[in-house]
């Protein structure tokens, strides 16, 4: 085999390595069997290729939150309108990335190129991560009705089989339907997504299902429940560098110490929170002692 052909080879050993780890949650090793894939692309030459590794690198970095480089990259590849795989990755990517900035419009934009592009290359998995992706786009613009209807076209689609995908479009649906009052569809839709996420050993996707779990029994008064979950979320959180999630937990445990009675509890967490990720707001704690926590933050926005 030609050196050219050897490298064409591994290119597909990587992307499908890379793909496999990426999906049971094992990030910090996708990425960097993807930027393996990248190099390898490069010796190649073939432009196709090389978008395609750009798109699989970018999604590793987006989910951990660091793909300010990556996003020009991803808009050149759309705007050069060539592959209509690689356009689609580009498409979720950017979609993705706009959401974890708040800036829904532009992530619902991105998202149904995504849609149409999946419809194009008739791939059913994209199209369902498609729809979950224009779910969190209208969720982040409070359009719980909307974004409950694209979570359900992606679990429509999807195979029941425990996969990473499933497990993401049962937690967002649950998390809107606790929005929506109604707790005993949100206990079941959030248990069989944690219960996946277990399964497939994807801790760093199991983060926002804990913080999930922690609002639900919150919300319904089991404070040794809530606390349990936050508990986790927070560990897992740290040990993944999930800056808004550890800011979730804090501010759910200490709602939690609280309204437990656990005045010392609610001081301690609220403390961390102020210390932490608002240094000048010293007067943080007692506010937050004196509101509802639990209506001043979004777990998915």
């Amino acid at each position: 085999m030609s050196e050219s052909g050897h490298d064409e080879v591994r290119f597909e050993e990587l992307r499908s390595q890379g793909e496999s780890a990426a999906l049971a949650g094992r990030l910090a090793e996708a990425r960097e069997v993807f930027e393996e894939g990248l190099a390898c692309a490069r010796r190649i030459g073939d432009p196709r290729l090389i978008d395609l590794a750009i798109c699989n690198r970018a999604y590793v970095n987006v989910e951990l939150s660091q793909s300010a480089s990556d996003l020009p990259q991803l808009r050149e590849i759309l705007l050069r309108n060539g592959d209509p795989s690689a356009c689609c990755l580009a498409a979720r990517h950017l979609s993705k990335a706009y959401e974890l900035q708040k800036n829904y419009k532009k992530s619902l934009f991105y998202a149904r190129l995504m849609r149409d592009r999946a419809q194009l290359v008739g791939r059913i998995d994209w199209l369902a991560s498609s729809h979950n992706q224009l779910g969190n786009a209208f969720l982040g613009d409070s359009f719980v009705d909307n974004a409950c209807l694209e979570y359900k076209r992606a679990l429509d689609l999807l195979p029941v089989q425990p996969n990473l995908r499933r497990a993401i479009a049962l937690d967002n649906l649950g998390y809107c339907r606790i929005l929506q009052g109604r707790p005993a569809e949100a206990y079941a839709l959030l248990f069989k997504s944690l219960r996946m996420l277990r399964h497939l050993r994807a801790d760093f996707f199991s983060i926002l299902p804990h913080l999930d779990l922690s609002f639900l029994h919150l919300e319904a008064g089991r404070y040794t429940y809530a606390r349990k979950h936050s508990l986790t979320a927070l560990r897992l959180a740290e040990a993944n560098d999930q800056t808004d999630a550890i800011k979730n937990a804090l501010y759910l445990l200490g709602e939690v110490a609280h309204l437990a009675g656990d005045a010392d509890g609610a001081n301690e967490f609220f403390h961390r929170l102020q210390h932490q990720f608002f240094p000048g707001a010293s007067y943080l704690p007692a506010l937050l002692v004196a509101v509802d926590v639990r209506r001043l933050i979004n777990l998915h926005a």
